[in-house]
């Protein structure tokens, strides 16, 4: 038997105490203003902690490696890296965390806004492992998602109500962003456009609370240096605006092709699964050789963003094919950043798909930075107008790639905006967003967080019907208990058990429980009520096909249109086997409906 640690117990006491004591003497309202603050404090932590960590673990791998020569050790790190980060989240965390955005999104719709405690580390330390040894992905979405889980757990150890709950998980992936970034604006946006949470008055006070605490601590613990350095040379005019389009054009496609090429790969490696260790070997595979050859994808690649928003001659960005076997072609230059834009997507997949931990919010900056500047190169090469910036053109690109990867235009905008201090090039931002969001729109509805999630029916969206239904359960709605029968019951059985039942109608069942039909009393009076037919008739005499059929599995709005379809009261649940689970009741459902938008409309 093991002795309780009655320093831990006394610990969980006192903060239940403190607890009850602020549900009886402080009010909701106050209660989510008080934490949102401790929200964007503790981002604000967690970000630095992993950027600290990443930058401590590259720093001492990549210490002395030559800039005039190929290094071997690209085509080892990234490998351990993901072997280690693989091990950690399977002897360690138990548990998946890959896709932070799309699980913050998947709770929100489908848990109740719940995240496991473990969220508000984990990812840090996985993705601080993968990035630090080479990892092509970023470290945004798992602080996101760090950031949302404290604000989660937070939640509920205060047991607020459902629609704070959900609140507080804005506040934390939005004081992720600010905190990550030092981007107040861009984490308030971030959380309207990508987790789509309802902008009211009484959620914007919470969410800036959490992104202006984020980036004052985050200046604190790190310093005023921007994540980016850039200075605006040449001033934005009118003339510019063709080639801003034909950006914001390129961008949407380079958008499409991340976004296809990401799933397509995923898939691929989806199918290793329950092979970890073919998985790490394809991935090592692919990504290994990719490092070796452009450098440039080694980490989040932030580094060589950089390169290209300060450079002002080709001698600058020659810089870029340091480290590797491109060294000192500077004739090359455009082939190696066309090259980079195509293969940043498989390093990314591999890293993932190999068994790392990262997202894919810093590969669609890199990728945009790159497309920015590999356009403005061609542009100016053969002339094709007036001349336009390269500088200004990476910065461009880094906003519209990411506004499509995202469908998050406003996010494009304002976090280029904010990270480089560059408003002048307001106007060209906005134009470059927009245009290449509605490019990627053609062929593609949703973001990359979202469209696993809408293609499942289970993604929130601003659209408060659809949020509801999103959010009710099926599960929550099912009667489980009914009174079935056997198709060869004789006629005088089938009475006895429908006066026993609070129904008019009985499912068919054989005995394997696969529903075959139901019984209508009311469609069968006239036999029912005959003794003298007892003995004649049986079930299977009587029974008719069900209206319709519910799965299990099946969405919320799928239920109302069958519901609407048959205007049916009740309806059976099944399984994937056709077995009966249950009914669900029609006026109970639209009761709970009518409930919950009451609740999400009341301020």
């Amino acid at each position: 038997m093991q002795p309780v640690d009655s320093t831990s117990v006394a610990d969980r006491s006192a903060i239940v105490r403190f607890v009850a004591w602020s549900r009886l003497h402080v009010s909701e309202r106050q209660t989510i203003l008080i934490l949102s603050f401790f929200i964007g404090l503790f981002a604000a932590i967690a970000a630095f902690v992993l950027h600290s960590l990443i930058h401590q673990v590259q720093l001492l791998l990549t210490t002395g490696f030559t800039i005039t020569s190929y290094n071997w050790l690209y085509l080892l790190f990234p490998v351990i890296g993901i072997y280690l980060t693989s091990l950690f989240i399977k002897y360690v965390v138990k548990d998946n965390i890959s896709h932070g955005i799309t699980r913050v999104l998947y709770a929100i719709s489908t848990k109740k806004s719940h995240l496991k405690s473990h969220n508000c580390w984990s990812s840090v330390i996985a993705s601080a492992i993968t990035i630090g040894f080479g990892g092509s992905v970023g470290a945004e979405a798992p602080i996101v998602l760090t950031g949302s889980a404290i604000g989660s757990n937070l939640g509920q150890l205060f047991h607020v109500e459902k629609k704070n709950l959900i609140l507080l998980v804005g506040c934390g992936a939005a004081a992720a962003i600010a905190g990550i970034f030092k981007a107040p604006i861009a984490g308030l946006v971030f959380t309207l456009e990508v987790l789509m949470v309802d902008l009211s008055m009484a959620s914007l006070l919470p969410i800036l609370i959490s992104c202006v605490t984020a980036t004052c601590f985050s200046y604190i613990f790190m310093g005023g240096e921007s994540l980016f350095s850039f200075h605006v040379d040449n001033v934005w005019g009118l003339d510019k605006v063709p080639a801003n389009i034909l950006l914001g054009l390129f961008c949407g496609m380079v958008s499409l092709y991340f976004m296809r090429t990401m799933t397509a790969c995923e898939n691929g490696f989806a199918q290793l699964a329950k092979r970890p260790y073919l998985r790490l070997l394809v991935g090592g595979l692919v990504l290994s050789p990719l490092i070796f050859l452009f450098p440039s994808l080694y980490g989040e690649g932030y580094s060589a963003i950089n390169i290209l928003l300060n450079g002002k001659t080709p001698a600058d960005w020659n810089t870029l094919m340091n480290n590797s076997i491109f060294y000192g072609h500077g004739n090359l230059l455009i082939v190696y950043v066309g090259l980079v834009i195509l293969t940043k997507v498989f390093a990314t997949s591999a890293t993932n798909g190999g068994g790392g931990c990262g997202g894919t919010f810093a590969p669609s900056l890199f990728i945009g930075g790159f497309s920015g500047f590999f356009f403005s190169r061609l542009w100016n090469t053969y002339q094709v107008g007036v001349y336009i910036p390269d500088k200004n053109f990476t910065l461009l690109g880094m906003a519209g790639v990411m506004a499509g990867v995202m469908h998050a235009p406003l996010t494009g905008i304002f976090l280029i905006a904010e990270l480089t201090g560059g408003y002048q090039l307001f106007m060209p931002l906005i134009i470059v967003s927009v245009v290449s969001t509605l490019t990627i729109s053609i062929f593609e509805p949703h973001s990359i967080y979202a469209m696993r999630l809408a293609r499942q029916g289970k993604l929130l969206t601003h659209h408060t019907d659809r949020s509801i239904l999103t959010l009710m359960t099926l599960s929550s709605l099912i009667e489980k208990e009914y009174t079935a029968v056997t198709p060869d019951m004789p006629l005088n059985k089938l009475v006895r058990a429908f006066s026993d039942s609070h129904t008019s109608f009985m499912p068919v069942l054989d005995k394997a429980g696969t529903l075959l039909g139901e019984v209508d009393m009311t469609r069968n009076r006239h036999i029912i009520f005959r003794t003298e037919l007892y003995n004649r008739f049986r079930v299977e005499q009587l029974m008719s096909k069900c209206p319709a059929t519910i799965g299990v599995n099946d969405p919320m709005d799928e239920a109302m249109h069958k519901f609407e379809k048959t205007n049916a009261q009740y309806l059976p649940v099944v399984d994937m086997s056709n077995h009966l689970v249950g009914y669900i009741d029609r006026t109970r459902m639209y009761s709970m409906y009518r409930k919950m938008v009451a609740d999400f409309s009341a301020e």
